[in-house]
């Protein structure tokens, strides 16, 4: 038997070999599944828009951050969601630092926060020779989900968007919008052809209770899911009742 390829993560450092059944390495280094698939330090996008939930960008930022497959997380406000955060987190929230420092994160999972201005357009981020695991924009407003349909990219967060749907990365729209027009329903519907994937902030109301805490755990757990991330977490997955 020959060597056993050497792989890369998504920021270009060295990965294990890829682990089959049981441990074993699969034959010649083959790409296994995204499940077992050992992923080592990739990154992620951020963005957040003008509509309310900035609580659901800081908890999945906050878990993203903690999450040992993840090297860094590129946070990008666009000016809505600036207003927005003002009134849902508190002024001092609402810039980019701001957002990032008020994170309950550690000093490791705060070493991969990346916060860059909605008009910095030359953010290494802006190209797609940048690799990110995926973007995820929450929450996202009508006005940036018809936006991306039109392929129009004002700032660097819907750029962001953009990339993601050429280089055919996992895009992950939190769509915070209730009742839905036509119009909206045209967009979504252009984008997820486009291969987005479209998750409304949806209750699991299979779990029981009435903490917001376990709703905006089992959201990002499976936003996690998407993008190919383990969330060791039974307690927030579905269960036949006894």
């Amino acid at each position: 038997m020959g060597p056993t390829a050497v792989r890369l993560d998504c920021t270009g450092g060295r990965v294990s070999p890829c682990r089959g059944v049981f441990g074993k390495t699969a034959a010649g280094g083959r790409r296994c599944s995204a499940a077992s698939e050992v992923r080592v330090g990739c990154e992620l996008g951020l963005v957040v828009t003008g509509a309310s939930g900035s609580r659901l960008a800081a908890a999945f930022a906050e878990r993203a951050a903690e999450h040992p497959d993840v090297g860094a997380l590129h946070v990008v406000l666009s000016d809505g969601a600036r207003l927005v955060i003002a009134q849902e987190l508190g002024k001092e929230r609402a810039t980019p630092h701001g957002f990032a420092a008020g994170l309950a994160v550690s000093p490791a999972g705060r070493a991969k926060l990346r916060t860059w201005a909605e008009a910095d357009l030359a953010a290494p981020v802006a190209s797609g020779s940048h690799l990110l695991r995926g973007v995820v924009v929450l929450p996202c407003s009508a006005a940036t989900a018809c936006s991306l349909a039109a392929g129009v990219s004002r700032g660097l967060g819907q750029r962001l968007g953009d990339i993601a749907l050429k280089q055919r990365w996992p895009l992950l729209l939190g769509f915070r919008e209730s009742p839905l027009s036509a119009i909206h329903l045209e967009a979504l519907l252009t984008l997820t052809r486009a291969g987005a994937v479209v998750v409304p902030p949806i209750p699991a109301f299979y779990l029981g209770g009435d903490e917001m805490g376990r709703f905006v755990d089992h959201y990002c757990m499976r936003l996690f899911d998407l993008l190919g991330l383990p969330v060791d977490r039974p307690d927030l997955r579905w269960r036949a009742a006894p």
